[in-house]
């Protein structure tokens, strides 16, 4: 055995969280300020053809929103209980199906314009915003906007909320005229090559700690509090979502409800089907 290693490691594993380095999360994503910000949305290092990630989240079941596993191509608890709720006929289990089901962010790799020196980040928005997105590359007189040579810049403009219990709006168009992304070709080179990947700036939690705090969610009198299981903490190279939140911005929450299935079936009983 190296002994220096072993001694380097467990130096490393012994920091507190203070001393430990704390990743700067403004460098993985990109938040609209209030007014006008000017950006480009360049082509993704992990899929050339397609700029757009698309990540499924859990919202308001636990105390943080979750990254459910069907972005891993595994089975998550959550979307399976929204199964059985829609087997019955019961009007309040589809209500709590719909409130459940997981919502959809998305992800674009971009260059801030001002701010090229920062790199790539990662853009996060909802569906609206897509939309509009895919409308312009559909539009045969804009067309890929991503293009290094004759892409285009966009305006992302941002209104604040008018007041309590109302929401900031966020506009996207395209500037007048097509441009280079740079005219420096060394700064181009490492963009292309050197971005985050959406669905690894994320912690991921395993199955049963998911399905624990569907548990709770269900029965809010539920005393005990769960813990993430062991291995199931959030990957070293994964964001906590708690962090991210505040810069990627988030759907507005949901409210528990109580479930109506038959009594007859354990809450065991429907992931054993």
């Amino acid at each position: 055995m190296n002994i220096d290693q072993i001694k380097a490691r467990l130096n490393q594993m012994n920091k507190t969280g203070d001393q430990a380095e704390r990743p700067d999360y403004s460098k993985i994503f990109w938040k609209p300020e209030n007014g006008k910000n000017t950006i480009r949305i360049v082509p993704s290092t992990f899929n050339p053809e397609y700029p757009f990630t698309e990540l499924r989240f859990h919202y308001g079941i636990s105390k943080f929103p979750m990254l459910a596993l069907s972005n891993f191509g595994e089975q998550d608890p959550i979307e399976a209980f929204i199964k059985e709720l829609k087997k019955t006929s019961d009007k309040d289990n589809w209500s709590l199906a719909g409130k459940l089901s997981p919502k959809t962010r998305i992800f674009a790799p971009i260059i801030v314009r001002g701010e090229e020196e920062k790199g790539v980040r990662l853009w996060s928005f909802g569906i609206t915003i897509y939309k509009a997105l895919l409308a312009l590359a559909e539009d045969e007189d804009v067309g890929d906007f991503t293009d290094i040579t004759n892409g285009w810049d966009m305006v992302v403009d941002l209104t604040p909320s008018a007041g309590p219990g109302q929401f900031p709006s966020t506009s996207v168009r395209i500037k007048p005229k097509q441009s280079a992304l740079s005219s420096d070709s060394t700064a181009i080179e490492e963009w292309l090559k050197t971005q985050p990947k959406p669905i690894e700036s994320f912690g991921k939690v395993d199955y049963e700690f998911m399905k624990k705090q569907l548990q709770l969610y269900l029965d809010p009198e539920a005393k005990e509090e769960a813990q993430p299981a062991a291995g199931s903490e959030p990957a070293e190279a994964g964001l906590p979502l708690e962090k991210a939140l505040p810069i990627m911005g988030t759907p507005k929450a949901v409210k528990p409800e109580p479930m109506v299935l038959s009594k007859s079936k354990t809450f065991d009983d429907l992931f054993n089907e």
